[in-house]
């Protein structure tokens, strides 16, 4: 799958979870760190930089495509948030909830060898029965035609969540959330 999907979901979370009397700096910051765990999960591909092949548990869309990996990653998150006094939590299930976005996502792909959802306990790669989203070319790739349909594809499966991101509130929603000290 293209990026423009998981990015998406990072900002569909961040103005969920973000009030929207929040500061301006706020806004953008957690929807920067959320689109930034919503593509967590492909880091895996510098793992090709040190010889393992795509298959491997390691691999592209293997470990670090799990829920393990997800819920591994919100409890850190959730650890550093208490840490810093905020609600541990609901951090923590955020960003496990945004980072397992990703490879549910890519399991709906219609290539590649799958997700290895369940690792460690299973290393098997899945798909869902459903595959309606066309897998992106990797690297420079993504800039050929095939690309470039991918990427359009993508942004018509996701127009509701860049829309709900984007579309502005009601005024008498951003009026009752300014009385009540922004949420």
């Amino acid at each position: 799958m293209a990026s423009l999907g998981h990015l998406a979901i990072g900002l569909v979370a961040a103005r969920a979870v973000t009030p929207e009397g929040a500061p301006r700096r706020q806004k953008i910051g957690r929807a920067v760190a959320l689109m930034a765990l919503s593509m967590l999960p492909d880091a895996d591909v510098v793992m090709f930089l040190f010889g393992f092949p795509y298959e491997h548990p390691l691999g592209h869309r293997g470990a670090s495509h799990s829920f393990a990996f997800a819920l591994a990653i919100g409890v850190l998150a959730g650890a550093v948030a208490r840490g810093l006094g905020r609600s541990g939590w609901r951090v923590g299930l955020v960003v496990a909830a945004v980072v397992a976005s990703h490879p549910i996502l890519d399991a709906f792909t219609d290539g590649g060898l799958g997700c290895a959802l369940y690792w460690p306990f299973d290393v098997a790669r899945y798909f869902w029965p459903w595959r309606p989203i066309p897998v992106a070319p990797i690297g420079l790739g993504y800039l050929s035609a095939r690309g470039m349909q991918v990427g359009l594809t993508e942004l018509l499966f996701f127009l509701p969540c860049w829309a709900y991101a984007f579309w502005p509130r009601p005024p008498a929603a951003r009026a009752a959330e300014a009385s009540s000290g922004g949420g």
